[in-house]
Formats: C-alpha cells, sequence, structure tokens
C-alpha cells in the first residue's frame, strides 16, 4: 500500500505525516493500548526524535513491536 497523508494537531500547532496504513493504524492501536490521546502519543515521539516525524514513528512502532 502507498503512503498516504494524515494531518493532526500536536503541541498547538499542525502538522501532516506520511504513513503507510499500516502504521497509521499501528499507531492509533498503540495510543489506545496506552491510554493516551493519538496527539499525546505522537507529541512523545517528536520530542525524542532526530529525524523526521514519519520515520521516527516507524522506528518507534518497530521499537515497540521488537520489546513486545
Amino acid at each position: 500500500m502507498s503512503p498516504k497523508k494524515y494531518s493532526l494537531t500536536i503541541q498547538g500547532h499542525s502538522t501532516s505525516l506520511t504513513l503507510e496504513p499500516v502504521f497509521w493504524q499501528a499507531l492509533n492501536e498503540a495510543a489506545a493500548s496506552d491510554g493516551k490521546s493519538l496527539a499525546a502519543l505522537v507529541a512523545e515521539i517528536d520530542e525524542a526524535r532526530t529525524t523526521n516525524l514519519s520515520s521516527a514513528i516507524r522506528v518507534w512502532l518497530f521499537e515497540r513491536a521488537r520489546a513486545g
């Protein structure tokens, strides 16, 4: 599946992500599992990232899956 653009607001500013639908679904599931809003989870990933946000999310999801 090809990547899609998703928009959300984190820490008061609008941003967009380009993710494959499987990553978007996994991100939503991770937020729900952790009892956080999607925006709160993305904000946490955003604060710790050293690369672009979409890549940081993919890496975060991969590391989460590997640790589980």
